[in-house]
């Protein structure tokens, strides 16, 4: 298991993304939309490894929540090699379940968090076709809020 990225909550990704580009430097490596509506943007630092994913939820869906600050963490994520087995092992060491293992095109996704909270996505590529039981993730959900489902 290693650190993928880190994703942050953004209220205004446009302009977020104005900020991590002129201010800090970044350039957008990827961009997409959650199936729930959302909105991600990956960016890098040049010569950089790490990642920074901006998650915008639209108003009216079931991940977005009123600002609060310092609620701008969203979570932190994980690649691993198998999703469910993984999601498992670290729910029986003690991370609490948000969000059992789904599928998404070709990637499969689970959530935990740590004892303060936080959240963890465990992410992995997945070779297989999609079983029909993962088609609908948003009612795989567990909890109010998911980030960087793609």
């Amino acid at each position: 298991m290693k650190l993928l990225y880190t994703g942050v909550r953004v209220r205004d990704l446009d302009r977020s993304i104005r900020f991590y580009r002129t201010v800090m430097g970044m350039r957008v490596s990827r961009k997409g939309e959650m199936s729930h509506g959302g909105r991600w943007v990956e960016l890098k630092s040049p010569g950089s490894h790490q990642r920074l994913e901006l998650n915008w939820y639209p108003p009216g869906s079931k991940f977005h929540t009123s600002y609060r600050r310092g609620e701008e963490l969203d979570h932190l994520a994980f690649r691993v090699k198998d999703v469910a087995r993984t999601f498992e092992e670290v729910v029986a060491m003690g991370a609490r379940p948000e969000v059992e293992p789904f599928r998404e095109e070709r990637y499969e996704f689970a959530f935990v968090s740590d004892p303060d909270g936080i959240w963890i996505e465990l992410i992995g590529r997945t070779t297989t076709q999609r079983d029909p039981a993962h088609v609908n993730a948003d009612e795989r959900r567990t909890s109010g809020r998911i980030a960087g489902s793609r």
